[in-house]
């Protein structure tokens, strides 16, 4: 059981999230233990138990979104988890969740459950997006320049 202070926890996941910001996989993947477990729920393929899987979700997901921060609302700690509410900002630049996004800014709440293990790695990560929130705001009609 990893026991970290609130700040180291927090040191994790802010950097967790600035690899995400930037679509750096690799640094995505060095906040993550070998043998994790990454679950964005209700993602087609399930649940990944392994980098190289983590890998081709988060290659998936950086074509489909060009994330710019998160801001974090709220966190709750326990000895080994993290609980993290947030607002996530980027473009669709892709076609997320099936739906093309044009380059459209987006915005949305995202909760994560963030498990550490005894390496200060994340060894778990559960995500829940705000799916109406996201279909709602890519299927507003594009604006085409005059």
């Amino acid at each position: 059981m990893a026991v970290l202070t609130k700040s180291q926890f927090d040191s994790l996941i802010d950097r967790h999230f600035r690899y995400e910001a930037q679509d750096d996989v690799d640094g995505v993947l060095s906040t993550l233990v070998d043998d994790l477990t990454h679950d964005l729920v209700g993602w087609p393929a399930g649940a990944s138990h392994d980098k190289q899987a983590a890998r081709a979700f988060y290659d998936q997901m950086f074509s489909d979104l060009a994330g710019e921060k998160v801001t974090t609302i709220k966190r709750l700690y326990g000895d080994d988890f993290v609980v993290d509410e947030s607002i996530w900002h980027g473009k669709a630049v892709g076609n997320p969740m099936g739906i093309p996004g044009h380059g459209r800014p987006l915005s949305f709440r995202i909760l994560h459950i963030f498990e550490v293990a005894a390496d200060g790695k994340i060894r778990r990560e559960n995500v829940w997006l705000d799916q109406a929130a996201i279909i709602r705001q890519l299927s507003e009609p594009v604006a085409i320049p005059a």
